[in-house]
């Protein structure tokens, strides 16, 4: 999914007539989620068939939370949804990979932690709508290319209204104006603000919020979870490659941990830098915690371990480079995208993205229904920054709508733009 280093990747990207995503406008690139093989701790064995199997319960899972929407049912997990359909993979180690690769990977969150009736409506808003490719971003000036371009069209050079390598450290914001204070004693005073920090940001209290953010904002931000997503990338010499760089996925099923370093993707292969030696795998959530918080060299030592049961411990030489981001520990992160645990609803979302005075709040935590996609932020700071651009015509501040008192379920009326549900999660341009 495509919403910041952590994870960059393009999805849905658009099919005619239907919208194109608006991200895939500004950046092109492909991968094939067909081109897979699978291991377990013995080496090579196939258990693809069980891809299938999974997404013959996830159709089930999918079609029970349209269900649960229309009613105006109780949210669920996702596991319990899945085990109501007789997806219980229990402890096996190969059916534990497929999940895993089908929905931790998305969601960098299990089953457990995830709300099946949104899980649902993130995956279908996406890839229903737009499409079902997704299109890795290799490209070594990352996705900076496009957002410095669109920079270029209103901002100079040395422009004095942008603040570089610049941390906040706390907000003032009351019915006249917001005042930002900075770590370096400066101050910006402005009518409006749109707050963007990362929910992970929000929640770790490292911004002075002056008065402190009214009770029904604070559980809007602390009912949602931050997700972390980590790739470790290992660079071998190009002459000792040792896996089949026609594959672009290799799937592994550790025996005694679910989650174990499970995905690996080559970037040595056609379409992407054939002869550069490079494979990467991804962890997330505790595991990414745990690889986050140990030295490099540890988390080296347990990848060639798990590359060697894969391969052979012959066949795998020492890499020539290693390294992989700290996306929990970042200070302006906190972690990559933001995820809906079970039981949560629109009003409840809707406390987290209101705005308090004049101060706004955007990012894909506050998009109802790309929440972890780029293009979540793209479309909230896009709606936000036009709400402020009407309000400073007018002269006014109107509040965005908010729930002092929440409901369990979500109520048929509030799935609409006030509530930031913009498009019909039945739309189905992605398969036409």
């Amino acid at each position: 999914m495509a919403i910041n280093s952590a994870n960059p990747i393009v999805q849905g990207l658009g099919t005619p007539p239907g919208p194109e995503n608006p991200i895939w406008t500004l950046v092109r690139f492909y991968s094939d989620y067909g081109s897979i093989v699978t291991f377990n701790e013995t080496g090579a064995t196939n258990f693809t068939g069980l891809v299938d199997d999974f997404e013959d319960a996830y159709s089930k899972l999918e079609q029970d939370a349209g269900h649960i929407l229309t009613q105006n049912l109780q949210d669920r997990s996702v596991r319990s949804g899945l085990s109501l359909t007789g997806w219980k993979p229990g402890k096996d180690s190969a059916a534990r990979a497929v999940e895993w690769w089908e929905m931790d990977w998305e969601y960098a969150s299990n089953p457990e932690q995830s709300s099946q009736e949104f899980a649902i409506v993130n995956y279908n808003s996406t890839f229903y709508q737009y499409s079902d490719e997704n299109n890795f971003v290799f490209d070594d000036r990352g996705f900076n290319a496009f957002i410095t371009g669109e920079a270029s069209t209103f901002l100079t050079r040395n422009d004095s209204r942008l603040s570089l390598n610049t941390v906040v450290s706390n907000i003032a914001y009351n019915s006249t104006g917001v005042t930002i204070g900075n770590e370096d004693g400066s101050c910006i005073q402005a009518d409006y603000a749109i707050c963007t920090f990362s929910l992970g940001v929000l929640q770790s209290d490292a911004i002075k919020f002056e008065p402190d953010l009214p009770d029904w904002k604070q559980l809007g931000i602390e009912t949602f979870t931050m997700g972390t997503y980590t790739k470790i990338f290992l660079q071998f010499p190009p002459n000792q490659v040792f896996w089949n760089t026609s594959y672009q996925f290799l799937l592994y099923a550790d025996p005694h941990e679910r989650g174990y370093y499970p995905v690996f993707q080559s970037l040595d292969g056609e379409g992407f830098l054939p002869g550069s030696g490079i494979i990467f795998v991804t962890v997330v959530h505790t595991q990414s915690y745990v690889v986050e918080a140990q030295d490099a060299e540890t988390t080296k030592a347990e990848v060639l371990d798990v590359l060697r049961s894969m391969f052979g411990a012959d066949k795998v030489p020492e890499p020539i480079a290693f390294m992989y981001p700290r996306w929990s520990l970042e200070p302006w992160a906190y972690g990559s995208y933001s995820n809906w645990p079970p039981g949560t609803t629109l009003e409840m979302h809707q406390n987290l993205r209101a705005s308090v005075d004049r101060l706004y709040f955007a990012g894909e935590a506050t998009s109802t229904e790309y929440f972890g996609f780029l293009h979540g932020a793209w479309f909230e700071g896009q709606a936000v920054g036009n709400t402020i651009a009407n309000m400073i015509k007018s002269d006014g501040y109107p509040e965005q709508v908010h729930y002092q008192t929440l409901h369990g379920t979500t109520s048929a009326q509030e799935y609409n733009a006030t509530n930031g549900w913009e498009v019909s999660t039945f739309l189905t341009y992605g398969f036409e």
